[in-house]
């Protein structure tokens, strides 16, 4: 059995990488040619084609552009015009009522099916909010008696029928362990204010 060069490697190492490929320049050899279990060299690369002219990336740069602002206003307005009549129920009348009645549906009464009669309904995902519900269900069965309560929540931004609502949430426990988290809702107005995202 034949050993490797010292090199460890096979082919010819004295010939520089930018000269393998080169037609009529010593390189690796041929598949055909190749010793027994050696792996073949991959095929040779394609030539480089040249780069498009400026004018042109520029134009269809802009053309891009151009489009997602009319999918982005137009589509979004449509989409928007279409859903406000698509609602059940009447909504809450002021945005800090719709997140006051959120948190209260997840955090005091845990009722996944209250909380997702107070959601948007691009957010409505009943998975999703069962999922939340149990999950601060299994937060809470890890304390001694926890209590949720909020600040009161406030507007922060306003434009039309769209508002941001912030809060902060404080579980205490009764040994007196105190845990806080700032939140922040996107409230839009269609029937009533709805929650449409948490962060």
């Amino acid at each position: 059995m034949t050993q490797p060069p010292s090199g460890g490697a096979t082919g010819s190492p004295d010939v520089p990488a930018s000269r393998k490929d080169v037609p009529g320049q010593p390189g690796p050899a041929s598949p055909g040619t190749s010793a027994p279990g050696a792996i073949p060299p991959p095929p040779p690369a394609y030539p480089a084609y040249p780069a498009p002219a400026t004018p042109r990336r520029r134009g269809l740069l802009l053309g891009a552009i151009a489009l997602a602002a009319v999918l982005l206003f137009g589509g979004g307005t449509a989409a928007f015009l279409a859903l406000r009549d698509t609602e059940s129920g009447k909504g809450a009348k002021e945005p800090t009522v719709a997140v006051d009645d959120f948190l209260t549906a997840v955090y005091r009464d845990r009722d996944a099916k209250k909380a997702a009669s107070l959601v948007c309904v691009d957010s409505r995902d009943q998975d999703k909010i069962d999922a939340k519900v149990a999950d601060v269900q299994r937060y809470a069965a890890g304390y001694q008696n926890p209590r949720f309560r909020w600040s009161s929540p406030k507007v922060d931004n306003q434009t039309g029928d769209r508002a941001t609502v912030t809060a902060k949430l404080t579980m205490t426990t009764a040994d007196e362990k105190v845990a806080e988290q700032a939140l922040r809702f996107t409230v839009v107005r269609t029937t009533g204010w709805w929650v449409c995202e948490v962060a």
